[in-house]
Parts: C-alpha cells; structure tokens; sequence
C-alpha cells in the first residue's frame, strides 16, 4: 500500500487559501443570517429579493422588473422568479405585466412587504454588525467586497 501524501498547495494548506477562506466565512455568514431572519419567516433569498424590490422601487420611478431585480440581486433570473412567486403568493409583492411588453413583469412591494422589509433590513444590519464586530476596518473591508464582487450599483439606486 503506498503511503499517503499530503496535497502539495502553493497556499501551504487550507488555513492560507482566500478562497476556502473565503467559503468557510460565507458559510458561517449565512447560517448566522439565516438564523436572524427566521422570526420574519424569510430565508435569506426570500430577504434579498424583497429588499431589492422594495430598495429599488422609488416615487415616481417606473416599478424594477424582475430582470432588474435579479441582475441587482447577482440571482438567477429562474430563482428569481420562483422566489418572487411565491413572495407573491404571501402579499408580500405584485408583479404585473408591464404595458408595453407583456413579457416583462413590474414588480412592487406591498405595503405589508414594505413593513417586512424595513424590519428585515433592521435585522440584518445588526446581525451584520455583530457578525463583523472584530473588523478593524469595515471601510476596508467594504472595499475589498465591492472590488472581489465586481459590485456595480445600479443608476439611481442605493450606493450609486
């Protein structure tokens, strides 16, 4: 029997890799969302996409479309909508056709998914905060997240 090798990795091992790095604290991340988020009975996608929705919807302005929301979202247009569906289903939003083309849905939050929204987003920002308590540089942070992410905000939006 040929005795067993360790992997060679040019990171050393997986304590020194980014991306495993990286994975192990979205994991936690998101278990620690996800725990957050179960008194409002959203999962972290159902949040996601609510927010957007409500984030992106502005007086005056025409009503995102589902693609708007999924490609601001970084979510598969298919998880989208099933996802917007069944928000839907609980009154949290409507998604109407839009006039022009009847492909396109126009989605709105109700105000009952407005209410869910804010509280949410309340939730999460203080789960986010407790999350990153020891980061000595949220600026920095923040930084290096947008610029991994490719983050490109959307004109008119939030953080534009």
């Amino acid at each position: 029997m040929t005795p067993r090798r360790r992997p060679e990795s040019s990171f050393g091992g997986p304590g020194d890799s980014p991306g495993f790095l990286l994975w192990r604290t979205t994991l936690r991340w998101q278990h620690h969302l996800a725990e957050a988020l179960r008194p409002c009975g959203l999962t972290h996608v159902q949040f996601v996409l609510l927010a957007t929705v409500w984030w992106l919807t502005a007086p005056g302005a025409e009503d995102p479309s589902q693609r708007q929301v999924a490609d601001h979202a970084g979510i598969d247009v298919m998880m989208t909508s099933q996802v917007l569906r069944s928000l839907e289903a609980r009154g949290l939003v409507t998604r109407r056709a839009d006039p022009a083309d009847s492909r396109v849905k126009r989605l709105t939050v109700t105000p009952r998914g407005a209410a869910l929204a804010q509280k949410a987003v309340d939730i999460v920002e203080a789960a986010d905060r407790e999350f990153f308590a020891d980061v000595r540089d949220p600026a920095r942070l923040l930084s290096i997240l947008r610029k991994l992410g490719n983050w490109q905000p959307s004109p008119g939006g939030p953080n534009s």
